[in-house]
């Protein structure tokens, strides 16, 4: 077999393989923002339970990029494609862990005696504008899409200014009830964890634009 299609077969292999990344992923976020409302104790568990699978995906992938650039050398636009996949490969295992994250502060806040403390915070709102962002940083990955991964910076303030109005809120029913911070603290961290989600997936669209263009961008947060 020619070593040029040898190599082409593996760039098709390793394509997919980060799809299939991307897709469990995105899966895992949606799982999470679900139960922060549902608080379904066994999809919390299903979620905390099911990390092991996007770590070992993670790890097979950073195993074929460095197959592949130690046997082909490649270079150019190929070379651009191996170094994105790296970056974005680890960019979805912390977007996974977040993911995770959330599950088990749901799961705290669920046995916590401050937990009817915090029931006006609503996170559906900021949840799906994270959704957003990851589909759309993921669309401009699959899509070779520049001008699509530029969109997602201009919804990463409205994730950090949520998460600046969680602390606020927080802040003040933990001063008049000091006697149960636990929960209050978690319901804090989900907020974090959804804005470090969304810094993530600004990651992930700064190296669609390097993929595409060759320019390194980075963005200010």
């Amino acid at each position: 077999m020619e070593p040029y299609y040898t190599f082409h077969l593996e760039l098709q292999s390793l394509n997919k393989k980060l799809l299939t990344q991307t897709a469990l992923v995105e899966d895992r976020v949606r799982r999470a923002a679900h139960v922060i409302n549902s608080r379904d104790e066994e999809e919390l568990r299903s979620i905390i339970l099911s990390d092991y699978e996007i770590d070992e995906m993670e790890i097979e992938i950073e195993e074929d990029c460095l197959k592949i650039l130690a046997l082909h050398q490649p270079v150019a636009s190929d070379l651009r494609f191996i170094v994105t996949v790296i970056k974005v490969n680890n960019e979805l295992e912390r977007i996974a862990d977040y993911a995770v994250n959330i599950a088990k502060r749901v799961e705290a806040i669920s046995k916590s005696e401050s937990r009817h403390l915090t029931g006006s915070i609503d996170f559906s709102e900021i949840s799906e504008k994270v959704i957003t962002m990851l589909n759309m940083s993921l669309d401009a990955l699959v899509n070779r899409d520049a001008d699509l991964a530029r969109q997602v910076f201009l919804l990463d303030d409205d994730v950090d200014l949520y998460r600046n109005q969680v602390y606020h809120i927080i802040k003040d029913i933990i001063r008049k009830n000091p006697e149960h911070p636990g929960g209050l603290i978690n319901t804090y961290l989900i907020a974090r964890h959804l804005e470090r989600i969304a810094d993530r997936v600004t990651n992930i669209s700064e190296e669609v634009i390097y993929l595409v263009e060759g320019v390194i961008t980075r963005t200010i947060s």
